[in-house]
């Protein structure tokens, strides 16, 4: 089970975390900050199809076709845990070591597009707290590290629960025998 989940993990890890260089470098670089959350998400959906496929691997290669919804919940989650954790390396090498100015280009971003959307002098200043609060924990390299994971975690996490529903099969319960049945 370790080598599967390790396996796995570090693909899915390795497809999100190249996604996500690639998306940062190009809002990044993007004077207006343009990023695309629907590509952003697409990618952490094709990252995480990993979990599917270990879980899945894993009852069909090493544990003769059958695993229990828990199980299966247990190794969907390791490979997510491993995924998300080579995400959040990436990201700290990536924003420490080689783009340590983005929170300020991002934060410059965020601030014109609230001054932009809201005309109202109250709504603006709760929207301008808001962001300097986000600058503010960004300055702390664990709340770093939460706020990193708490981006694709939960995709993995939703994504881990769903193959185990749909993967768990008890001994006696396959599926070509009953087709032949009909």
């Amino acid at each position: 089970m370790k080598k599967n989940v390790l396996v796995f993990g570090l693909i899915a890890g390795a497809i999100i975390s190249l996604m996500m260089v690639v998306s940062t470098l190009w809002c990044y670089n993007d004077p207006n900050f343009k990023g695309n959350m629907v590509l952003g998400y697409a990618g952490m959906l094709a990252a995480f199809s990993f979990v599917f496929v270990g879980i899945k691997n894993f009852r069909d290669k090493y544990n003769n076709g059958v695993i229990s919804f828990w199980k299966a919940l247990k190794i969907g989650l390791l490979i997510s845990l491993i995924a998300a954790t080579v995400y959040v390396v990436i990201w700290l090498i990536d924003y420490y070591l080689f783009i340590p100015d983005f929170m300020d280009k991002y934060s410059a971003h965020m601030l014109k597009e609230a001054r932009e959307a809201h005309p109202n002098p109250v709504t603006l200043q709760e929207r301008l707290q808001e962001i300097e609060h986000f600058r503010e924990l960004y300055k702390n390299p664990l709340w770093v590290i939460i706020i990193t994971y708490s981006e694709v975690l939960p995709v993995g996490l939703a994504v881990t629960l769903i193959s185990a529903m749909i993967l768990k099969r008890r001994k006696g319960n396959d599926t070509s025998t009953m087709i032949t049945h009909y």
